[in-house]
């Protein structure tokens, strides 16, 4: 029973955890209902939300495009975001930010940084000592990080799903390529930090992707596995993922489909940018020898040039995609001059046969990270933009060595749909079907430390350890322990990443530092003196690899055991607790359980010593014979963490760059304040000054007053031409203040005039069917009426009223010029009408809940008889039973009373009486023994 009793306890206990949790759920939902992702690609992104009503939506932007262009345009005074920035790269390419995200979490010497000058030009990158890291440099005043730029589109995409949920967002799963590593990660979450967006997980792109094609095809997937092979080539690179399928049993949930990240490979440079950059220096190589000869500039020298060159490279790309030739052609590209040159597929595919050739090496990659064979491989799906083009599923097609390449998945929205629906799981506000994600890690993280040893000969030399802590292609989420014995002074380890050697020499170069941190730990000679005289069960460093792939170090302890007896009369604290909270609901234990609670089992000597089994020991005894249990101490230890990859922004500057961006978000609703109230006063002047001349406006005004009105609006116009750039938001909206009060007569009029026949046309009906509702109500006999005269009196003299005031008003109306104010105006009719209305249906409702009244007795106050005509059946049916007897022979609590005008009206009419007589005169069609309320209930 003792062990039953502890059972209890901790459900006890548990009522509280769960009343907690759900208090906690119950807040979290009254926060926000809604939540979106993300789908940040190198050339567009993809938003999509999930609300109460709305699963699973793709966010149109403000051009109503699926799609948004991962462009940004920072000039002195305005921002410009998607497709408005697109449209001023070539008005203003230094200003116009493009594949930015290639620069985040990169040091000043990646060769990536180095490959964005070549291919953007027109940029000027700053460098920052602290970090040793580079930054737009757009004017001497206007100088921003990729993070801070990348903060800002993460903010726009935000105001997109506002916009389109019409409800404030806080919570966002946002993609990322799955080849980031730990800065590039980091770099992300600190701008989605900046951006004030709460990131519920970063997931691979690649990972999205699996997800919503499982998730739309749950019914296939069942305990025999699959595997499937996903080829993403967008416009910067391209990723191969191998993922395997098969439901699996959940500990909560029983059995539940599940993804699981096999093998991946990837190429940095692989994707659509590369191409259209190669037909970009084809086109500008037509061009100069187009000119050749006039001594005329090199067009690569000219950035606007170069731009709109770029803009038609892609356009071209695409059409070649589904044709064999295309001409391009662009118009003033350069000095005035015109540019046509025609194109065809074989030459473009030449210009990209060294790109095409490197279409395999993400298949291969992954297939050696999976361990597996290409026959082991179900099918093959395309997704990115780039997979369109018809040389790289020719040379997919051949290395994959399948019939046909699948394309049943939406290639363009199947990441942001697979993570708006990791969003909704993520979320407290919605509950989805479940569908278990694991996801695997792609660079393995170590840790390195030295310790010194002894060796046979006494002498004592350092050695270095390594222990891995996430393996290659091991599953995350998850947590580690790494246990340091030996140490009882203070020491350093290294977090570093494991074994690259599948990255080839220039992707080590793009990866950056392989050391991400070093750890100093400072305590652990004063834990060992706080605790002499235990033994040290090592120093426990507590590691989080979390679903967002960003490892960090949740603490470092001291642990030290000893063995202690005991008291028995001693309870825990926990015990204690557990009893408190059980006599809170009614559950205290029994004597009988008490006392076997604490009671020590004995178990019987090798001599078979020892008495009554049942029998309680001695005190003295049982606290020789209870076992010594173990002790742990822990003790927390202090770190400091070092760096080694990419520091971190500080804190400082982080709350900086937030203010920053809120400030110029502020800027632009302030612009865009501005911008409407300018559009409102413009359009006000323009559509007052067309109404003038209409014929119902002329007829309710004067000539003078119309050229009063249009002499104002002129004037507004030209100080709008004239001084409205520098007007003040206050001051354009006290301009057309001004308008309308002088406009406001003559609006006033016309749409007075307007409402009229519709207006009286409603009157009319209403006293018309007032008059004959009236009227029938008077009708009803006196015994059958319903309605007070006092009621009825009310009603006709609020119909009259109104007749009369109808009247006068419409004769005193046709007396004033139609330029004059008018004295029949639409509320006062809406008026009079609710006041009538509302009289009318007080009568109306109490006539419908009216109980019909019990019909008179005779002059004696006793039931009549029946008639002379009445079968016997019938008499014998109403024969009044002898008291104390009742027809279905049931008791009367008391006997009848057939005196009084009491009994009159609480008793039932018996019919046959003269009441049913004059009934059935007056309606011959009602059966005989029907009863005689139905007149009632036909009025």
């Amino acid at each position: 029973m003792a062990a039953t009793v502890r059972r209890q306890r901790p459900r006890r206990l548990a009522c509280w955890a769960l009343m907690t949790v759900l208090l906690a759920d119950l807040l979290a939902l009254s926060d926000t209902l809604a939540v979106m992702s993300v789908d940040l690609g190198s050339e567009s992104m993809k938003v999509a939300i999930v609300k109460p009503g709305v699963p699973m939506e793709i966010v149109l932007n403000k051009e109503s495009r699926r799609k948004t262009p991962v462009t940004v345009t920072l000039k002195e005074n305005e921002r410009f975001f998607g497709d408005s920035a697109a449209s001023m790269a070539i008005k203003n390419p230094k200003a116009t930010l493009r594949y930015f995200q290639h620069l985040l979490g990169k040091q000043e010497n990646n060769p990536h940084v180095a490959l964005y000058k070549a291919r953007f030009p027109e940029h000027e990158l700053g460098f920052d000592p602290q970090r040793q890291t580079v930054y737009f440099q757009i004017s001497p005043q206007l100088q921003f990080s990729p993070e801070e730029v990348l903060s800002m589109l993460l903010n726009y995409s935000r105001s997109l799903a506002e916009d389109f949920a019409e409800q404030p967002i806080k919570d966002a799963v946002i993609t990322v390529p799955a080849f980031f590593n730990q800065a590039e990660r980091r770099a992300v979450l600190q701008a989605a930090r900046m951006a004030g967006l709460k990131v519920l997980q970063l997931i691979n792109d690649n990972t999205a992707t699996a997800l919503s094609y499982g998730v739309f095809r749950r019914k296939d997937i069942n305990s025999t596995a699959q595997n499937i092979m996903f080829y993403d080539m967008g416009s910067g690179s391209t990723v191969c993922t191998i993922v395997t399928y098969q439901t699996v049993k959940t500990k909560d949930a029983g059995m539940q489909p599940q993804l699981q990240i096999r093998g991946v490979g990837f190429d940095r440079t692989l994707g659509g940018l590369e191409m259209e950059l190669r037909l970009r220096e084809h086109l500008a190589g037509l061009f100069n020898e187009q000119r050749k000869g006039q001594r005329a500039n090199d067009v690569r020298e000219n950035p606007r040039a170069m731009a709109k060159l770029l803009r038609e490279a892609n356009r071209l790309k695409t059409v070649l995609s589904a044709n064999a030739d295309h001409v391009a052609q662009i118009e003033g590209l350069m000095d005035d001059v015109d540019f046509k040159a025609k194109v065809t597929r074989a030459e473009f595919e030449e210009l990209c046969a060294d790109l095409f050739e490197r279409v395999p090496g993400p298949v291969q990659q992954a297939l050696q990270s999976a361990e597996m064979k290409l026959d082991e491989i179900e099918q093959v799906i395309l997704v990115g933009g780039a997979t369109r083009v018809p040389k790289v599923q020719e040379v997919l097609l051949k290395a994959v060595g399948k019939e046909e390449l699948g394309k049943n998945i939406n290639a363009d929205e199947a990441a942001a749909m697979g993570a708006v629906y990791q969003a909704a799981a993520l979320s407290k506000a919605f509950k989805v079907k479940p569908f278990v994600v694991r996801d695997a890690v792609i660079y393995p993280i170590l840790v390195e430390f030295t310790r010194e040893v002894e060796e046979e000969t006494g002498v004592r030399s350092l050695k270095h350890n390594k222990r891995v802590l996430f393996s290659r292609m091991g599953p995350y989420p998850q947590r580690k322990v790494i246990t340091f014995n030996r140490y009882s002074h203070d020491f350093n380890f290294h977090i570093n990443y494991g074994d690259l050697g599948f990255l080839g020499p220039e992707d080590l170069r793009v990866f950056g530092s392989q050391n991400l941190t070093t750890v100093k730990l400072k305590g652990v000679g004063e834990s060992f003196k706080k605790y002499p005289d235990y033994e040290s069960k090592g120093i426990k460093a507590h590691f989080n690899l979390d679903e967002s792939g960003v490892l960090s170090l949740d603490r470092v302890e001291s642990v030290f055991e000893t063995l202690v007896e005991d008291s028995p009369e001693e309870e825990s604290t926990l015990t204690k607790l557990g009893n408190t909270i059980s006599s809170l609901f009614g559950g205290g234990s029994t004597p009988d359980t008490k006392e076997n609670g604490t009671d020590t089992v004995q178990k019987p000597s090798e001599k078979g010593e020892a008495g009554s089994e049942g029998a309680p020991p001695a005190p003295e005894e049982e606290k020789k014979q209870k076992p010594a249990r173990k002790q742990r101490m822990v003790e927390e230890i202090g770190v400091e963490l070092v760096v080694l990859d990419l520091p971190d922004l500080p804190e400082d500057q982080l709350a900086r760059s937030a203010q920053k961006l809120q400030d110029l978000t502020l800027r632009d609703l302030q612009k865009q304040e501005r911008e409407k109230a300018a559009n409102s006063l413009e359009a006000f002047i323009f559509e007052t000054q067309d109404k003038l001349y209409q014929p119902e406006y002329q007829e309710v005004s004067t000539e003078e007053q119309r050229e009063d009105i249009s002499g104002k609006l002129s004037a507004t116009s030209t100080w709008l031409e004239d001084e409205g750039f520098g007007a003040t938001t206050a001051m354009l909206k006290e301009k057309l203040a001004e308008l309308r009060k002088l406009c406001h007569g003559l609006f006033f009029r016309v749409e007075e005039r307007k409402k009229w026949p519709e207006r009286l046309s409603a009157l009319d009906n209403l006293l018309n069917h007032s008059s004959m509702f009236l009227k029938g109500a008077r009708l009803i006999p006196e015994m059958d009426q319903i309605f007070t005269e006092v009621e009825m009196t009310t009603l006709e003299k609020i119909i009259n009223e109104t007749w009369a005031w109808k009247n006068a008003t419409v004769a005193e109306q046709a007396k004033l010029s139609a330029t004059e104010k008018p004295v029949l105006l639409s509320k006062d009719i809406e008026a009079k009408m609710a006041a009538l209305d509302r009289e009318v249906q007080y009568l109306l409702n109490k006539a419908k809940f009216a109980k019909p009244r019990p019909r008179p007795r005779d002059k004696n106050g006793t039931r009549a008889e029946a008639p002379l005509n009445a079968s016997a059946s019938d008499q014998s049916e109403k024969v009044i039973p002898p008291p104390g007897q009742t027809e279905d022979t049931k008791p009367i609590p008391e006997p009848e009373k057939e005196t009084g005008p009491e009994a009159a009206d609480s008793e039932p009419l018996e019919l046959g009486g003269p009441a049913a007589e004059s009934e059935q005169k007056e309606h011959p069609e009602q059966p005989t023994g029907q009863k005689g309320t139905l007149k009632n209930d036909e009025l």
